[in-house]
């Protein structure tokens, strides 16, 4: 409560000011509110209207204003419920038609131009029959009675127009061949059929993924990359797609190798047509000795990356049929879940919004995740075949785009923003290589597309309670009681012929199954190789019931062992019993470092 003193005072300066603004005092001008003014509008809100006619009118005015405030308030309110209430509506639906129009049209784009090269097959096959059907029949009339079923049939042929050059059409212009750019292969119609060939003839897919593998120096990554494309594509993906795995080499004892593992792992992908297998004939490649030195690269380096463009150009010749899309990968790359879905969708979304790429780059190193159109392939192996001996194949794609959208006297800036708009850069990039020694012999790289991610290198698994011994030392921090707890994995120095790995459960438990993976994505070749797996039951003798196996002189009991590509896992069961021990025991010296990304030991639950 004011005090009387106090209000008395602010009454009559309220009175003063009031007097000023009714003499026409405007509000634009310099006019000191006081602090009794203010206090009294705070005590009586309203008295300030009752003195004079212009107030009351004001008064009018301020009252239509809120009510068309208020009234606005309320419209906005209820049109924001609505919306609420209401979702806007799904244009899922109406994306997934322009995609599948786009992808329609993409399609009938690459079946056009598959039957323009029909066309030209038959022309050609056509001028073949006509030629021989003139031999036969200026074989016949030199020998032969004109009356002969074969005369007649030759007469009727002639009638038709077939010997008479109509039929097949000629050209005295010429197009350059393959065979312009490889001279050596005039002499061996072989030379553009595969040497080694598994496949099913899938074709007319959505995505065909060509993954080039050579013999390296030290480790392969090739089963690796294999698992991780297969691990990261649902059913619908595989069944609208094609992995051609080209063995680039020419040595058969390798290439049996080779095909030999993809079979033991791959089996069930390779019948189904989802998989094949391919290699070049010697006869497709050129005397490699032959080849000049250029870019100041030694002999050796020429000769890797010659081979590489020519490599690919075959590789893409023989895909560029199979289906829509093409996409070139590594033989020693990760993938992401769901990465053809990723490429497909984007590819089609570019083509429905009339943008006209010619490579679109899923990872930003090398060669890795390029996709083209399969009917603009040839550009690529036609470029690829002229400048082999020249320059590596990704700049000779560099030099490709830059030859169709730069100008010669164009600054850098503006080039690289022509080229950009037929080279689309996708982010982030579904692909990371994992390689650490390259082809080429001698030749170290780390190279990682940041883009990509962490990539994993463990699983990790909730274990059964339990002691763990070895004489096998770890690397650093790499331990196998932190792998048995699932904070990192195993990585071992140079395990030797009679080392082990021993559990020892605390309290015995009964185990359901294992699983044990050696290796990982970045250091495949760290194997565990002619392992065996034992377990030592608390009860021998209910075990020996069940088992197959005789026991070993300690009592353990075998289960399972490490295969081929480093995996032991298996079943063993409740009516075994509680088992004190498992137990990883090593027969054989390995060469290399072993690690152990996957431990999991399953209790019976």
């Amino acid at each position: 409560m004011i005090p009387e003193y106090y209000a008395d005072k602010y009454k009559s300066e309220y009175y003063v000011e009031k007097q000023r603004l009714v003499n026409g005092i405007d509000r634009g001008s310099d006019v000191k509110w006081t602090r009794s003014w203010f206090l009294h509008l705070l005590l009586h809100p309203c008295s300030c209207f009752h003195a004079d006619p212009l107030s009351e009118s004001r008064m009018g005015n301020g009252k239509a204003k809120r009510l068309f405030v208020l009234g606005l308030g309320i419209t906005t309110l209820l049109l924001g419920s609505i919306l609420v209430w209401y979702p806007s509506p799904d244009l899922s639906a109406e994306q997934e038609i322009v995609h599948k129009i786009a992808e329609l049209s993409e399609k009938l784009h690459h079946a056009n131009t598959l039957n323009d090269q029909r066309k030209t097959d038959l022309q050609a096959i056509s001028k073949q029959f006509t030629s021989l059907i003139k031999l036969v029949k200026d074989h016949q009339d030199q020998y032969e009675d004109n009356n002969s079923p074969l005369n007649k049939k030759l007469a009727e042929y002639t009638k038709q127009g077939y010997l008479s050059g109509n039929f097949s059409q000629s050209y005295d212009l010429s197009l350059p061949s393959v065979s312009a750019f490889l001279p050596n292969t005039v002499n061996f119609p072989n030379s553009f059929n595969p040497a080694f060939k598994i496949s099913r003839n899938r074709a007319h897919v959505s995505m065909v993924i060509g993954i080039p593998t050579v013999k390296r120096q030290y480790q392969s990554y090739l089963v690796t990359t294999l698992q991780s494309v297969l691990d990261n594509m649902n059913q619908d993906e595989m069944d609208d797609s094609l992995i051609i795995i080209f063995i680039a080499e020419t040595d058969p004892d390798y290439v049996y190798q080779i095909s030999s593992d993809i079979q033991k792992q791959f089996q069930k992908h390779l019948e189904s047509g989802l998989m094949e297998v391919i290699s070049p004939p010697l006869e497709f490649y050129p005397d490699m000795t032959s080849l000049k030195k250029t870019l100041g690269d030694d002999m050796e380096r020429v000769t890797w990356r010659s081979k590489q463009s020519l490599d690919f150009s075959f590789l893409m010749m023989y895909a560029k049929s199979r289906g829509t899309f093409y996409v070139q990968l590594e033989d020693d790359v990760l993938t992401k879940k769901g990465f053809v879905s990723i490429m497909k969708h984007f590819a089609l979304e570019k083509i429905a919004d009339k943008q006209a790429w010619f490579v679109i780059d899923f990872c930003q190193l090398g060669f890795i995740g390029k996709m083209f159109k399969s009917v603009e392939l040839p550009w690529l192996v036609q470029f690829f075949l002229m400048f082999y001996n020249d320059k590596p194949v990704d700049w000779l794609l560099e030099n490709l785009i830059q030859t169709k959208v730069c100008k010669l006297d164009q600054d850098n800036k503006k080039c690289k923003k022509e080229k950009e708009k037929l080279w689309i850069h996708y982010k982030p990039s579904l692909f990371q290589h994992i390689g650490t020694h390259s082809s080429l012999k001698g030749k170290v790289q780390k190279l990682k597309d940041r883009q990509f991610g962490r990539v994993q290198l463990f699983v990790p698994h909730k274990n059964p309670a339990a002691a763990i011994e070895s004489p096998i030392k770890h690397y650093k921090h790499y331990s196998l009681a932190r792998a048995y707890q699932g904070d990192t994995f195993f990585w071992g120095l140079v395990p030797q012929a009679g080392d082990a790995i021993s559990i020892t459960f605390e309290p015995p438990v009964q185990l359901a199954s294992f699983r044990f993976v050696s290796g990982n994505a970045e250091h495949p070749s760290d194997r565990f190789f002619n392992t065996t797996c034992e377990i030592l039951p608390d009860d021998t003798k209910k075990a020996l019931s069940i088992s197959k196996q005789a026991p070993l002189k300690d009592g353990f009991l075998v289960v399972g062992s490490f295969d081929h590509f480093g995996i032991a896992e298996g079943t063993i069961g409740a009516e075994v019993g509680l088992i004190k021990k498992f137990r990883l025991s090593i027969h054989q010296s390995s060469e290399n470092w072993a690690i152990l990304s996957e431990l999991f030991l399953k209790k019976v639950s």
